[in-house]
């Protein structure tokens, strides 16, 4: 018991508030959004290319949104952005529910993924901002556990219920988020957390100005390496709970459960091997990981290609799983590792920006399934996989390479 109240006491209550409310809404959510597609193409005549383009229009916005969200939370604060950003999130999810026209509905899917991204981004920089630097990396693992908590739960809960991929399930995700908001406005009134941004981040440390910011971003060849290589492997992630659910529901028989089944076994990989899996290769480079996760997308992509059966697809969703483990702690730590602190939520503003391959994925994903069908689509985002480690082990180089000279120039100044 002991053991249990120093480990509550180690955290600020808003980080376990975020936590549990992350959980909260990824239920909700993964009862709706995973299904969208299927949703439009029950409930409206477009094409899945056309479909694939709403869908990837929000991580489009995403792109943009999670940048312009990581500075104004630098420059102005975080916790009226947070809100706001879920506010709009709940009016979003409602209106796929009263609107069907695809102008609309498109607007809508980029009002989501700006939503989206400002709270990904802010939530992230805020939960940095509450924990000691020791603490930051498991504080970021337990996140992405919390966010496949409601993965795991969230389709199996919505197909039990009925209403996966139904308006209902949209509307109770909308619902889930303006709940959520006004908990945590209370909290953060509760606990004393303001706007004011030289209460966040790194302390004393000057906060930089909007043309510092840019000057710091542009100049920094390693993070530009970093999100061209996340923007391959986005791609190949997005296109999977988009093209996929097409895939099956044309060509396997009772292909939707089976989707919803294959997204719940991705959250429960998560949740069981992601702890013992990220211990086992903590001997390993943060390339090394990422490397290892790319060659097990590629496989399970290779998987998704030839599988004819419920059984090879949901191991083939494992293998793509385990390869996404390795893959998304190692990016965080790589941005926690080249981020100067006082510029945390610009940086993993600027990480966001590989959120481009969740347009391109389904877009891109969307035009090969109709033209040339399931098989080559997969195989192709099997290859993007592997073309990505060319990116990310130029910028370990040029990290190191940066380092080393930095280290020289301490040592010669001494």
């Amino acid at each position: 018991m002991n053991k249990l109240k120093q480990a509550w006491e180690a955290y600020h209550p808003v980080v376990h508030l975020l936590m549990v409310g992350t959980v909260f809404v990824m239920l909700t959510q993964c009862m709706s959004l995973p299904f969208l597609a299927i949703y439009l193409s029950e409930t409206t005549t477009l094409s899945p290319a056309y479909i694939g383009v709403i869908v990837g229009a929000g991580p489009l916005a995403g792109t943009i949104g999670g940048f312009v969200g990581g500075v104004l939370s630098d420059l102005f604060g975080r916790r009226k952005l947070m809100i706001l950003s879920m506010l709009m999130m709940a009016v979003a999810f409602s209106f796929f529910v009263v609107f069907s026209h695809p102008i609309a509905l498109l607007v809508i899917s980029l009002l989501l993924g700006l939503a989206a991204s400002f709270y990904g981004t802010v939530s992230k920089a805020m939960m940095g901002d509450l924990t000691p630097e020791d603490k930051r990396f498991r504080v970021f693992s337990n996140r992405y556990l919390a966010i496949n908590l409601g993965v795991a739960i969230g389709p199996v809960l919505g197909a039990f219920l009925g209403i996966a991929g139904s308006g209902t399930a949209f509307m109770l995700t909308a619902i889930s988020y303006v709940c959520f908001a006004a908990v945590l406005a209370f909290a953060c009134k509760k606990y004393g957390i303001v706007d004011k941004p030289e209460q966040q981040g790194a302390g004393n440390a000057e906060k930089p100005s909007l043309s510092n910011m840019w000057q710091v971003l542009s100049r920094d060849v390693v993070l530009l390496i970093f999100v061209f290589g996340g923007i391959l492997l986005v791609t190949v992630h997005g296109q999977m709970s988009v093209t996929l659910s097409q895939y099956l529901r044309e060509n396997i028989a009772e292909g939707v459960p089976l989707f919803g089944v294959m997204m719940s076994v991705n959250g429960l990989t998560v949740l069981l091997l992601q702890i013992p899996l990220t211990r086992l290769v903590e001997r390993f480079s943060l390339f090394s990981r990422i490397a290892g996760g790319a060659i097990l997308m590629a496989v399970g992509e290779v998987g998704f290609a030839f599988s004819a059966s419920w059984t090879w697809f949901i191991i083939a969703m494992i293998v793509f799983t385990l390869g996404e483990i390795l893959i998304v702690p190692a990016e965080y730590a790589q941005i926690d590792q080249i981020s100067p602190a006082n510029m945390r939520g610009t940086y993993y503003g600027a990480q966001s920006i590989s959120n481009l391959g969740s347009f391109l994925g389904p877009w891109a994903g969307g035009m090969v399934l109709s033209a040339y069908g399931g098989p080559v689509m997969f195989l192709v985002m099997a290859g993007l996989a592997l073309v990505s480690l060319i990116f990310y082990r130029l910028g370990q180089r040029l990290h190191e390479k940066k380092q080393r000279g930095s280290g020289a120039v301490v040592e010669a100044a001494s």
